[in-house]
């Protein structure tokens, strides 16, 4: 029996031949390296970019090797992976992970801030729920007290202060909001939490004025008048400090 010209003997012997020499490619490829060899290899992958297959290697490392020396960099790496391709929940917890696992790694003050990292890129609009931006704001106040004089704790303050605006604003708007719908006593309710949570951000000035603003319209005008020195004293060169000098006259003349 003849097969496209060959006999059938001689086309199993080329068949048998083929399935061998891929089977040992394949097991080639699959078999188990070693510590060293996976990691230059899953770190290869990962400087070309190459997430899928240097997070499978990493994980392989990890799984084969837990106790190797490069279990916290397997760690460490599959960290940056999932930031590099926007998975910044599972980034954290990888991040998390490694600070819990090895607290004395050379990679523990980096993954904190790439933890914090994850929370502030996951941070969303003001009007949105803001569970992330508190997660943010805890984990670079924990840098910032870890690290007091790393070259990041100056970086960690910046994206400290656009969270901390974030939640005054939200605090100020909601307060505006039951301005405008003549619901004074929660509009005050929520000048108080920008005034007194948020007193570095930059709508406690704004704060202030709406406040004031209240006191008058309501007839409180011993309340007005130690809310606008508390101003004074706080802000003397503030963009209100006018205007609040003319309250303080106003309300003296009649008295």
């Amino acid at each position: 029996m003849k097969i496209f010209g060959l006999s059938f003997n001689f086309f199993c012997f080329l068949l048998l031949s083929f399935v061998f020499v891929v089977g040992c490619s394949t097991t080639k490829k699959e078999e188990i390296r070693s510590a060293d060899e996976l990691f230059l290899y899953a770190k290869k992958q990962y400087e070309k970019k190459k997430y899928e297959d240097a997070e499978k290697y990493f994980d392989l490392l990890k799984l084969q090797y837990p106790a190797s020396q490069y279990a916290d960099d397997a760690q460490f790496y599959l960290g940056l992976i999932n930031f590099n391709k926007g998975d910044y929940l599972m980034a954290a917890f990888h991040f998390s992970a490694l600070r819990r696992a090895y607290p004395n790694s050379e990679y523990a003050k980096e993954a904190l801030f790439k933890t914090a990292m994850c929370y502030y890129n996951l941070s969303p609009s003001f009007d949105r729920d803001q569970e992330y931006t508190f997660k943010a704001i805890e984990y670079l106040m924990e840098f910032q007290n870890t690290y007091p004089g790393d070259s990041l704790a100056y970086l960690s303050n910046q994206y400290l202060k656009e969270l901390r605006n974030k939640l005054a604003y939200r605090n100020f708007f909601t307060a505006n909001l039951y301005y405008k719908w003549k619901s004074s006593k929660s509009a005050l309710i929520y000048l108080d939490m920008v005034i007194e949570d948020y007193p570095d951000t930059d709508y406690v000035e704004d704060a202030y004025w709406l406040k004031m603003t209240i006191y008058q319209e309501k007839g409180l005008f011993l309340d007005l008048e130690e809310l606008a020195k508390e101003y004074q004293t706080k802000f003397p060169n503030g963009k209100y400090s006018n205007q609040v000098k003319s309250f303080i006259k106003n309300q003296r003349g009649e008295q």
